[in-house]
């Protein structure tokens, strides 16, 4: 674990650009960006055009250690380059932004109002590759749809059982039960995800911390508990489908709290766009989700 890497994630000002769009939501985001399937044919064709786009975000002079504590990375993008070097490489040297890894093999099917992450056999390749690639630490998705406790506690203790064998191969995991924003049992929902949180978080030796990315709560300030909480190295916020101006004035009332935005940072942003046009959207994106997670 590099010691300097833990130090700025505890302590730097900024926030966490999610860039890890896997195969089944590309489409969406390219899309988004302008790009229509009709441009690329295939996986292969389609990855390459997500990396044009998360290159040029990257590159972009706005996207730097100054404002952008780190990056969740793809696992395709992680293999890929930028400028000739490795992107983890190239996110840490050249921008002062650390590097994740997004690792989950999508979701099970709903079970108990949840859905737990599918089995993925191949977990400790991965962790071992990340690591020689200079990756700090991972990210893995649950959803939970409503408020059931046994569905919750199911996630929970999934999620930390994949965690601790993360931090076992010197990776810090950002452990992400996300609630649907859409749930008709939000706020009960969050509740009974606190308490499963703190009681894992609570057996969880602090000299080996965990970070938590959750859905901004029902209530301000709801999880105060796990944002200071001694095994908890950063706590950060999923937009959800927010737009970026919802989810930015959450999440300023939300103190202690950071971003780590997908679409609500991307929004905005198009492949038609000029050079300077497209710094000036995502340099100004970058502000107002850095002024949000400094509040």
């Amino acid at each position: 674990m590099n010691q300097e890497q833990v130090t700025r994630m505890r302590e730097g000002k900024g926030f966490i650009a999610a860039l890890d769009q896997s195969g089944g939501s590309t489409p969406k985001a390219l899309s988004l960006y302008g790009v229509q399937e009709s441009e690329y044919s295939g996986d292969v064709e389609m990855f390459d055009q997500i990396h044009a786009m998360r290159t040029r975000m990257v590159k972009s002079p706005a996207f730097s250690g100054e404002q952008v504590l780190g990056a969740i990375l793809f696992e395709g993008t992680m293999d890929r380059q930028i400028d000739g070097v490795g992107s983890a490489e190239y996110l840490w040297k050249n921008k002062k932004v650390i590097p994740f890894l997004k690792i989950d093999k999508g979701l099970a099917d709903e079970n108990n109002g949840v859905q737990i992450m599918k089995p993925n056999p191949d977990l400790g390749a991965l962790l071992d590759r990340a690591k020689a690639q200079g990756i700090f630490g991972t990210k893995m998705r649950s959803v939970i749809k409503v408020a059931n406790k046994e569905g919750i506690k199911a996630v929970v203790a999934q999620q930390f059982e994949v965690g601790r064998q993360i931090l076992a191969a010197g990776l810090v995991p950002i452990i992400e039960p996300e609630v649907d924003i859409h749930s008709p049992s939000k706020a009960e929902a969050e509740v009974i995800l606190k308490a499963a949180l703190l009681e894992e978080l609570n057996k969880q030796p602090a000299d080996q911390p965990v970070m938590l990315k959750l859905t901004l709560p029902e209530t301000d300030n709801f999880y105060a508990e796990l944002v200071s909480h001694a095994s908890v190295l950063r706590v950060v916020a999923l937009s959800g489908g927010y737009t970026r101006e919802d989810a930015n004035a959450k999440l300023s009332r939300n103190n202690g709290m950071i971003a780590s935005f997908s679409r609500a940072l991307t929004e905005g942003l198009s492949a038609k766009q000029t050079e300077a046009e497209f710094n000036t959207m995502i340099g100004n994106s970058i502000a107002e989700i850095y002024s949000a997670s400094i509040s």
